[in-house]
């Protein structure tokens, strides 16, 4: 990766975007991918467009999600305390001992999810904390003294982590769900820019808020933009560490490329040009079912409007929905190069139904 590329990764996974909140990063990816794109365009709720050759017909979109999973207080006790709820999928289990910036009018306020110590608790009788037992601890003795800090109900929250490598093949932080999906497709943009490919059609790099809370900026900005294409990039789950069950999970690895997935969601066309562009490219690949719904803003796109063809090219992380989220670098390379190698394929006005 080059040296740019990377400061911006790293740069853009340690800005906090939760869902609803997104702007600070959406400037940072806006920024990053001006020099790239001919035009573009904001919607009401925040998700970002790049756009290359807006005036073309035939529209094609390369899509990942923009915002992580948080907290907002929700009840502050007498004392000082605060308790939460979710926004998205966040994991009380984890909780427990990690720092969080809690965003205010006046500034970010740092607080602790504090839990009793071992030797004060019945640990036969523990239980794993849950949304109604975790809270936060601001050094706050008052309710009085909390709102001072300029914290209120409807608050915003995240975890306090920042961005390392491991072992020099693994890049390890929080949101990585899905901000790398974010970074991945203004690669490409940046690629077909400095390589100076004229594409035959419209190009719309979309990076789409409050997916963590079902699909909503997918939803909006498919409507809006009425692709006739959609590719999305999103993480999926690593099953080779301890506790997951393969029969169900399927068999995913960290480190042998991206996972296409099959699925009604799916059109068959569209992935079939994925896969073969993978193994003319040489690149790895691997396969995943997913039934019933994606779970990711490709059903968002493909269900909307008349229908629209579209296919998942996921990213394998390890641990997601923690503050340790693990991709391996080379499938972030092997994404970003399937996902740039297929949209040379992708010819103006190329009909991807079944039946003719």
């Amino acid at each position: 990766m080059r040296q740019e590329s990377f400061e911006f990764l790293q740069k853009y996974l340690n800005n906090s975007s939760p869902t609803g909140f997104e702007v600070e990063g959406q400037k940072m990816w806006l920024e990053y991918v001006k020099p790239y794109i001919d035009d573009y365009f904001v919607d009401t709720y925040g998700t970002v467009v790049g756009v290359i050759n807006p005036e073309a017909e035939y529209k094609v979109v390369i899509e990942a999600h923009a915002d992580e999973i948080s907290w907002f207080v929700n009840y502050i006790t007498p004392e000082g305390y605060i308790y939460l709820k979710r926004n998205g999928g966040s994991d009380a289990l984890i909780a427990p001992s990690k720092r969080v910036n809690i965003y205010t009018s006046k500034g970010i306020v740092k607080a602790v999810f504090g839990w009793p110590a071992i030797h004060v608790r019945k640990v036969e009788n523990d239980k794993a904390p849950t949304i109604e037992t975790v809270f936060l601890d601001c050094g706050a003795s008052s309710r009085d003294e909390v709102e001072e800090m300029g914290i209120h109900v409807g608050c915003v929250a995240t975890f306090e982590d920042e961005f390392t490598v491991m072992n020099n093949k693994f890049y390890v932080g929080r949101a990585l769900d899905n901000r790398i999906g974010g970074f991945m497709i203004a690669e490409v943009a940046r690629m077909i820019h400095e390589r100076k490919h004229n594409l035959p059609f419209g190009l719309y790099v979309v990076n789409a808020v409050q997916e963590e809370i079902g699909l909503r900026g997918a939803e909006m900005i498919a409507h809006r933009i009425k692709p006739d294409v959609a590719i999305i990039t999103d993480v999926t789950h690593d099953t080779q560490s301890p506790m997951y069950d393969k029969k169900n999970s399927g068999d995913i690895h960290c480190g042998k490329g991206p996972v296409i997935a099959y699925g009604p969601a799916v059109q068959n066309n569209v992935r079939d040009l994925i896969i073969n562009t993978a193994k003319e490219k040489d690149i790895p690949f691997q396969r995943s079912a997913v039934s019933r719904a994606t779970g990711t803003d490709t059903d968002a796109f493909a269900y909307s409007n008349a229908g629209v063809a579209s296919a998942l090219i996921s990213l394998p992380l390890k641990y997601m929905h923690t503050t340790v989220e693990t991709v391996h670098k080379d499938d972030v390379e092997n994404v970003t190069k399937l996902i740039y190698e297929t949209l040379l394929k992708i010819e103006d006005k190329q009909d991807f139904r079944y039946l003719k």
